[in-house]
C-alpha cells in the first residue's frame, strides 16, 4: 500500500473524534420528553424515519437533526407539541452544539507519523461551519492539507473529490469508521479503504453483509494503521 497511495483521506466523526454517543444522549433526552405518548422504540423509529426523509432538505449534521426533531415531536404528538417542549428541544439540539471535542486514542500521534509523507485530507459529510468548527478545535488542523465537507459520500461524490485533487483512484485510500460511507464507494471507484470500527454507528451507515475485497483492510486501533502505510 505505501508504494502507491498519495492522498488519505480521514472521516471525521468518530474516526478523529467523538460524535455518535453525543447524538444517542440527545436522543435519549428526546425520548423522555415524549414517554407519555408513545414507548421509546416507537420515538427513536419516529424520529429516525424523519430524519431519512428530510437528508435531502437538510443534509446531515445538527442543524438538520434539531429540524428533524421538532418535526417528530409534531408527529408524535399529533401536532399538540407545546412550546415549552420545542423550547426544550431547541436547548438538546444547542447542547449538542457545544459538547467537547474528545479525541479518539491514538489518533494524533497517527497524524503525527504521517505527516509529511502523505497529503492528508479530512473527508466528511455534515454541516460545513460546525465540521470545520470542530476539527480546528480538535487541535488536528495542522495535520490536514484541508478539508472537504460532502453532502454525500457515494461513489459520484468520491469520483469529484479525485477530479479536485488530479489523483487516480489507486493514488487514494480513505480511512473511516462506516463501511457504507468510508468503505464501500471508495473501493468500488478503485481506491483503498481501511475500517476502523467505532463502538456505535448511526443505524443509517450500517450495513447488512461481508465485505470481501484485496483493497480492504480494517484496523481496530488507530496505530494499526501505521504498519501498512510506513
Amino acid at each position: 500500500m505505501k508504494d502507491y497511495i498519495k492522498v488519505i483521506g480521514f472521516d471525521a466523526d468518530d474516526t478523529l473524534f467523538i460524535n455518535e454517543p453525543y447524538f444517542d444522549e440527545a436522543e435519549e433526552k428526546f425520548c423522555a420528553l415524549f414517554e407519555d405518548f408513545l414507548s421509546k422504540q416507537s420515538i427513536s423509529q419516529t424520529l429516525f424515519q424523519t430524519q431519512i426523509n428530510n437528508l435531502p432538505f437538510y443534509g446531515y449534521g445538527i442543524k438538520g437533526y434539531i429540524l428533524s426533531m421538532i418535526e417528530a415531536a409534531n408527529k408524535i404528538s399529533d401536532g399538540k407539541v407545546s412550546i415549552k417542549v420545542t423550547e426544550k428541544i431547541l436547548e438538546i439540539g444547542k447542547e449538542l452544539l457545544q459538547k467537547p471535542i474528545v479525541l479518539l486514542d491514538g489518533i494524533e500521534d497517527t497524524l503525527k507519523q504521517l505527516h509529511g509523507k502523505y497529503k492528508l485530507i479530512v473527508v466528511t459529510k455534515g454541516d460545513l461551519k460546525d465540521q470545520h468548527r470542530k476539527v480546528s478545535l480538535s487541535g488536528l488542523g495542522p495535520y490536514f492539507h484541508h478539508i472537504e465537507v460532502l453532502s454525500e459520500k457515494d461513489e459520484i461524490d468520491y469520483e469529484k473529490l479525485l477530479k479536485r485533487l488530479d489523483i487516480d483512484a489507486s493514488d487514494f485510500l480513505m480511512i473511516g469508521n462506516s463501511l457504507k460511507s468510508d468503505v464501500l464507494p471508495v473501493l468500488n471507484i478503485g481506491g483503498t479503504a481501511i475500517h476502523i470500527p467505532f463502538h456505535t454507528t448511526w443505524a443509517h451507515e450500517r450495513i447488512d453483509h461481508e465485505i470481501v475485497h484485496d483493497k480492504f483492510y480494517t484496523a481496530i486501533t488507530n496505530a494499526e494503521i501505521l504498519p501498512l502505510l510506513l
